[in-house]
């Protein structure tokens, strides 16, 4: 597989040749191509086994088309370190597309350390789209600490789309100052003796600061899934919510931890969290439709994960 191959994995086409797109694409330690765009500076450094990225988004700034990073591998057995630092300026606003390749993975091992600032008043936007192999040779560590300045807003979203989990470790945490918003979201579907941890956590220290933590994860055969999610309030009207959904088929296993901290009186956090297997009134419902046993359990989940 060539890196041709790795963009039609990640759909991504006309953007490749598009001058007003900012883009970074990379196959394990080497930059295959990078295109910036007036007010975002890539500073991309190639280091052993891996890349070193500065992304500087200056204040005042507004990036009209979704950036594109691709982070992939294309060989069989490797290594692959993303160091990742982002500064989002003031008033400003960006919409980020990372694709994570790895299609041909029997040991491939993708660890991701990034560090990410949102600026006041500013939108930041990252959607971070997995693609694996089928035989589930991958183990994924993505870590993230991130802050957002007063009244910015972040939105994080991370979906496998194709192939097997392996071993998923995520590690997320988000501090929030004055009347900043925050939305992070996990969708994960485990087969055979695939591994999911997720941990995620929410500072809110600012008044009228806000979160919400959501994890959708089904498990099957024998996967396993540990979710940890926390929210922590500080700050007076502090509001923000937990919510854990996972399906469990087969021998999978799943284990679910919301933890919510308040030490104001004035701000409130709720949690909700759900295991269990799939609703067996809107099974009996597909399968009288002419659905099998395991396509109605299989749209269920889809439905889930959407």
């Amino acid at each position: 597989m060539n890196t041709e191959d790795l963009l039609k994995e990640a759909n991504i086409g006309s953007e490749i040749n598009d001058k007003d797109t900012a883009r970074l694409i990379i196959n394990k330690d080497k930059i295959i191509d990078t295109n910036e765009v007036e007010g975002l500076k890539v500073d991309a450094r190639e280091i052993k086994d891996g890349v070193d990225i500065k992304i500087r988004l200056e204040k005042n700034t507004v990036i009209e088309k979704p950036v594109h990073l691709c982070f992939g591998v294309t060989q069989q057995e490797a290594v692959q370190k993303i160091i990742l630092d982002i500064e989002i300026g003031d008033n400003s606003s960006i919409n980020i597309f990372s694709h994570c390749i790895f299609p041909l993975a029997v040991d491939v091992k993708h660890i991701m350390d990034g560090k990410i600032r949102i600026g006041k008043n500013s939108f930041y936007s990252y959607t971070e789209k997995h693609i694996h192999s089928e035989e589930g040779g991958i183990t994924v560590i993505p870590k993230a600490r991130i802050t957002l300045e007063e009244n910015a807003r972040l939105k994080t979203i991370f979906e496998l789309l194709k192939g097997r989990v392996g071993n998923i470790d995520i590690d997320y945490e988000t501090t929030c100052m004055d009347r900043s918003v925050m939305e992070m979201t996990a969708k994960i579907y485990g087969k055979s003796d695939d591994i999911i941890k997720i941990k995620e956590t929410g500072n809110l220290i600012g008044k009228w600061s806000r979160g919400v933590l959501t994890s959708k994860v089904a498990v099957r055969d024998n996967a396993r899934a540990e979710i940890f999610n926390k929210l922590f309030a500080d700050a007076e009207y502090a509001r923000g919510h937990v919510d854990c959904k996972e399906i469990i088929q087969g021998n999978g296993k799943a284990s679910a931890i919301p933890i919510v901290e308040v030490n104001n009186s004035k701000a409130h956090i709720t949690h909700e969290a759900s295991i269990g297997s799939v609703d067996s009134k809107q099974l009996q419902t597909l399968m009288s439709r002419g659905l099998s046993e395991d396509s109605a359990v299989e749209l269920i989940i889809e439905g889930l994960l959407s």
